[in-house]
């Protein structure tokens, strides 16, 4: 798997509290190893989302990313990290 950040998820991750950074790295390990490990709650979105998934860094904090590739998260994009409440 490869793992492509755009700018704003890089801008949004550097503003973030460490101790909210340190998850989010934790959050991207795990799901490099399995992207469907149960923890992460992986799951597709709507909306302006549509096209794009989930997976949770803590109860309130998610990984907004988008699959790049035909092939099962050969290559994905991290877009955003944000609260539950600022997505929705």
């Amino acid at each position: 798997m490869k793992i492509v950040r755009t700018k704003t998820f890089t801008k949004m991750y550097l503003k973030l509290d460490r101790k909210i950074q340190d998850k989010t790295d934790e959050t991207i390990f795990s799901f490099v190893k399995n992207p469907f490990d149960k923890k992460l709650r992986n799951h597709k979105l709507n909306w302006i989302y549509q096209e794009c998934r989930s997976v949770d860094v803590t109860w309130d904090y998610r990984i907004i990313f988008k699959e790049l590739s035909d092939d099962m998260y050969e290559l994905v994009e991290l877009l955003k990290v944000w609260t539950h409440s600022q997505l929705y």
